[in-house]
């Protein structure tokens, strides 16, 4: 289990209570946010690029539709993204390397040479063939269905599963090492000793002991994921129209930025809300990190 130890140096520190403080206010604007704003700021209107004010404190971008209120929906779909990216990675990573370490021998040399196999598939053709090959298919299995919002969602799904699948092979590999050293530990032989089974030993003995190790991991694989899906919006080929993130948002921006005229506020506020949001996730890692390994 965690270290209480460790759980008390995480609550004596500054940037770990900033980094949480600002990560919950972050999460609670896009959640909650839209649901107190008109949802008429998220349509066309007539105010086409009008600048910060009090009307529309992010300003307005091409289609007169309010700045704050899409930089508050697309946090939404970034940090779901996010979330659930770093969860199906922490699943598979995790169990992956859990079974590897224990295992040992030809099954554990087999198991990793997979992963350094899939560490050399460039991660954007693999999106990109993910996407291509599984989005139609998908959207007609969720209409077949009467899924209206995973139809409409199919894009958001399938970058949340190939995001993960790309992003846990680092967990896996952290995971086994951990599982390397407290494989030979004492209280691991009196598990078998006294006749525990090997899921047992993994999922009652090994896995408390990891838990923070992978509370650190996580929180530094939630803003890869973030960024990853940021950076393929950004391009076009992430989360399409009308729906929007933080990375298309910020490709609306740069693409409104020109030598005559630029609508700074397309850029600077989803840019400024992302940067935010990232730089708390890493304060917290490594105010988790410090905890869990003073020594590290």
């Amino acid at each position: 289990m965690a270290d209480p130890r460790a759980i008390r140096r995480v609550l004596r520190n500054p940037a770990a209570w900033a980094s949480a403080l600002i990560l919950g206010f972050v999460v609670v604007a896009c959640v909650a946010g839209p649901f107190f704003l008109p949802s008429s700021l998220g349509e066309p209107g007539q105010s086409q690029y009008a600048p910060p004010s009090w009307e529309h404190p992010f300003g307005t971008d091409l289609n007169g539709r309010d700045q704050l209120y899409r930089v508050l929906t697309g946090g939404r779909i970034s940090l779901l993204v996010g979330l659930c990216g770093a969860a199906v990675s922490l699943v598979i990573g995790t169990t992956w390397g859990l079974v590897a370490g224990y295992a040992g021998g030809k099954t554990d040399a087999w198991m990793m040479r997979i992963v350094d196999v899939l560490y050399s598939v460039p991660r954007l053709i693999f999106i990109l063939i993910a996407i291509n090959a599984f989005n139609a298919q998908l959207q007609k299995f969720a209409s077949g269905l009467g899924w209206e919002w995973l139809v409409q969602s199919s894009r958001i799904a399938i970058l949340i599963v190939t995001l993960g699948v790309i992003e846990w092979l680092t967990m896996a590999r952290i995971v086994r090492g951990q599982v390397l050293s407290l494989k030979s530990r004492q209280f691991i032989a009196a598990a078998k000793v006294l006749g525990q089974s090997h899921a047992g030993i993994l999922f009652r003995h090994l896995l408390p002991n990891l838990v923070g190790v992978i509370l650190i991991y996580l929180t530094l694989t939630i803003p890869a994921v973030i960024i990853d899906e940021s950076f393929l919006s950004f391009l076009g080929l992430g989360i399409q129209a009308p729906q929007a993130s933080w990375g298309s948002l910020l490709a609306d921006g740069a693409g409104a930025i020109n030598p005559l005229k630029s609508f700074w506020w397309l850029l600077v506020f989803p840019a400024a809300c992302m940067s935010v949001s990232l730089l708390a996730l890493n304060f917290l890692g490594d105010a988790l990190r410090d905890a869990f390994d003073p020594h590290g």
